[in-house]
């Protein structure tokens, strides 16, 4: 939250977009940003992070960084992920606020406006909320439902159609960098923090440049990684489902000696009915099997301790001016 001093200086915002496939974007993306920046009556350091793209984003990014000083780049060894990508411009960001964005133009900097309105009025994180988002019809359903099922199963109360998009303040910045986890799911590990938050609804536009680098399988991994993230549900469901199947096989037994004595004509004879029942319990079986392989894929990842991102190298480098 800013304190009366930061509302005295002026403040300085850190902007970190995540680009990958974005270079037509970037331009148009500099522009907008310093901008708002401007109309809010604060500094920049806007933070490029360029997580392995293959077309010419490293390229564009340098030309920019040699012409504003207020421009850094930091440049992936390898495509890590847009969370990897969020993570290391917060890691180097020395603004009052940091402000997450996709660097496809579909979080419109415009918004960051009201983000910074808010924020002098005392909230920690502000961050937008879909109210509509202009994709297929299909994809539409599939995002409310996600954030819906999220929300059910997960231990934290989670902002329904919120994404990554957001202002944070220093204090959250700081509290999320302490976090050790490497399987990074910001939008929840935001909402775990805590402090001071609301949100600001808004039109997510397409892509103005290119075709989305999603699909159905990187959106049901995120889906997975955040419901393995932030929920026992799935581990839950597996007791029950036990506890399920002990009643019912408790049942059928007392059927199966019940009707053997009164009604033996009733009783299931032969192997079908046998090979029925063990691709059943099989499938419940491995089922189960798979959600606790899922849990452990999840510990195996963090107790190896990798880093979550490889820097290769950074184009105006806050500490190099801060020493300088």
């Amino acid at each position: 939250m800013p304190d009366s001093a930061l509302q005295e200086k002026r403040a300085k915002l850190s902007p970190i977009i995540a680009c990958y496939r974005d270079a037509p974007a970037v331009p148009i993306m500099y522009e907008r940003l310093v901008a708002v920046c401007a109309k809010s009556g604060c500094d920049y350091e806007i933070i490029f992070v360029n997580d392995c793209s293959p077309d010419d984003a490293r390229e564009v990014l340098a030309e920019l960084a040699a012409k504003d000083p207020g421009v850094v780049v930091i440049n992936h060894s390898r495509n890590f992920g847009s969370q990897a990508a969020f993570a290391s411009g917060l890691r180097i960001a020395t603004g009052d606020a940091a402000i997450l964005m996709d660097g496809d133009l579909q979080d419109p900097p415009e918004l960051i406006e009201t983000f910074v309105e808010k924020w002098k009025e005392g909230f920690d994180v502000v961050y937008g909320v879909r109210v509509q988002r202009e994709a297929t019809r299909t994809m539409q359903v599939a995002y409310k439902l996600f954030y819906r099922l999220f929300r059910a199963t997960s231990y934290l109360s989670i902002p329904l159609d919120a994404g990554d998009f957001s202002l944070i303040d220093r204090r959250v910045m700081d509290a999320l960098k302490s976090l050790p986890e490497n399987n990074l799911f910001l939008r929840g590990l935001r909402a775990w923090v805590g402090f001071k938050q609301t949100g600001v609804p808004y039109v997510r536009p397409e892509r103005m440049f290119g075709t989305t680098t999603n699909s159905l399988l990187k959106n049901l991994g995120w889906a997975r990684k955040a419901i393995f993230s932030f929920s026992y549900v799935p581990l839950d469901a597996i007791m029950a489902l036990a506890f399920l199947m002990v009643a019912i096989s408790f049942v059928a037994i007392l059927f199966q000696i019940v009707a053997r004595i009164f009604l033996p004509s009733l009783v299931p004879a032969g192997f079908t009915t046998l090979i029925v029942l063990i691709l059943f319990l099989g499938g419940i079986q491995l089922l189960c099997l798979g959600i606790i392989g899922s849990y452990l894929a999840h510990i195996y990842d963090e107790v190896k301790r990798r880093p979550p991102f490889i820097v290769e190298s950074i184009l105006n480098s806050p500490k190099a001016k801060k020493e300088s």
